[in-house]
């Protein structure tokens, strides 16, 4: 209950709870709603901290198995802070333009990172020495063109499990594909905008740069913690296949041993009984039996 509270605090603080103006609210967010101050709605916070809540254990579990979530803010607010955050969770991002088709077309695409990661190829191993000024020129272009815009996704190679929006009615054509593909949505939602279009919405005010920092970097943690115990169970399963090997090993040499020792006491027994079978003896018993019957 203090962490909730101390969490609320900190969203307060941020003005995570400011609203749009009356004139522009969606009346399918009044369930998020807390009150009207001088024409402007209040959000009720106490909702913010279980949607947050809930979105921060579902990525954290997303995050644990393995997948990637797409990280989307092209506004102007949003842009230096989810560069941050997806950054250091080695998580895509994009946050400059949207192209059309970048998951529903997700192979056209990525014909266009392998051109860009092939221009940055022979940047590095001096192929450009061997082509004209202009040329190199050209393709440095296109190069820096790629990477503004494909950069922050080079490292997908496949479409994402799921994607974080900062404000999805700015964002609506990447949350269109991601419903067209069936592909989980997590979204800062704010007053004038439909938070039934998301699997999970965030209500908070997603103008300001201080709510988008502290929901992103929230999430981020919680995304952190479940790649740490992903790399936590990874090591564990490691070190217990390496004693499942040792102990293995341990056996098949005992048991060498053991059929080792096995064979040369069959060579011995064996050894034995036919050095007796090569000195036999007639019995006194027999001998004179034999000679009584001669007689």
């Amino acid at each position: 209950m203090e962490n909730n509270t101390s969490l609320q605090q900190q969203l307060l603080e941020a003005g995570v709870h400011f609203g749009h103006l009356r004139k522009k609210w969606n009346p399918k967010m009044l369930p998020y709603i807390f009150a009207e101050k001088k024409g402007i709605h209040i959000i009720d916070l106490n909702k913010t901290v279980e949607c947050l809540q809930e979105t921060a254990a579902v990525m954290k579990q997303i995050a644990r198995s393995g997948k990637k979530i797409l990280f989307v803010g092209t506004k102007k607010q949003a842009k230096d802070i989810i560069n941050e955050c997806a950054r250091r969770v080695n998580m895509p991002f994009v946050t400059e333009r949207w192209l059309g088709g970048m998951l529903t077309n997700f192979n056209t695409v990525r014909k266009s990172v392998k051109k860009m990661q092939s221009i940055e190829k022979m940047l590095g191993d001096g192929t450009f020495d061997s082509i004209t000024k202009k040329e190199r020129l050209t393709l440095s272009r296109d190069k820096e063109k790629m990477e503004k815009v494909l950069g922050g996704i080079a490292q997908l190679g496949r479409i994402p499990a799921a994607l974080f929006i900062v404000d999805i009615g700015h964002e609506h054509i990447a949350l269109a594909e991601a419903k067209r593909l069936g592909i989980t949505t997590f979204g800062v939602v704010d007053t004038n905008c439909d938070p039934n279009k998301v699997d999970f919405a965030i209500p908070a005010n997603d103008d300001a740069t201080k709510s988008i920092a502290i929901i992103a970097n929230y999430l981020t943690a919680a995304i952190a913690e479940g790649l740490a115990e992903r790399q936590a169970a990874k090591e564990e399963e490691a070190e217990d296949t390496s004693a499942t090997d040792d102990n293995e090993k341990k056996a098949a040499k005992l048991l060498a041993e053991a059929e080792t020792e096995g064979h040369r006491g069959g060579r011995s027994r064996t050894q034995g009984p036919g050095a007796g079978g090569g000195q036999r003896r007639r019995t006194p018993g027999g001998g004179g039996q034999r000679g009584g019957g001669r007689r």
